[in-house]
């Protein structure tokens, strides 16, 4: 997966912005025709102008919450090694781990 994404970063550069949306987040993929039910409370939506930085503060939010569905979820992420697509992209040097987070919700 970061291979292919590292291809579409090159091409469109910095005219391009990365948005994640933290709803109805389920154990099975998107692809799944009939996937679990939500395994944790929605989060909210993220965006950012680099991909890593934006799925890294995703799973920092993930292991940061206190819903009691957590543990579901996140067993599915590390059972499937889900965190190595970031490790990945971050040494393709098409993103940086590191970010700052800034809070809309209140603005």
């Amino acid at each position: 997966m970061a291979d292919a994404s590292e291809s579409i970063v090159r091409y469109f550069k910095e005219n391009i912005v990365y948005i994640n949306v933290m709803c109805n987040m389920s154990v099975d993929c998107d692809c799944c025709a009939e996937a679990e039910d939500p395994a944790i409370a929605d989060i909210g939506i993220l965006c950012s102008t680099d991909p890593v930085a934006l799925d890294q503060a995703c799973i920092d939010m993930v292991y940061a919450s206190n819903d009691p569905g957590k543990p579901h979820l996140l067993e599915r992420i590390e059972s499937r090694n889900g965190v190595h697509t970031i490790e990945a992209a971050a040494a393709l040097n098409i993103g940086n781990r590191d970010y700052d987070f800034i809070d809309l919700s209140n603005h």
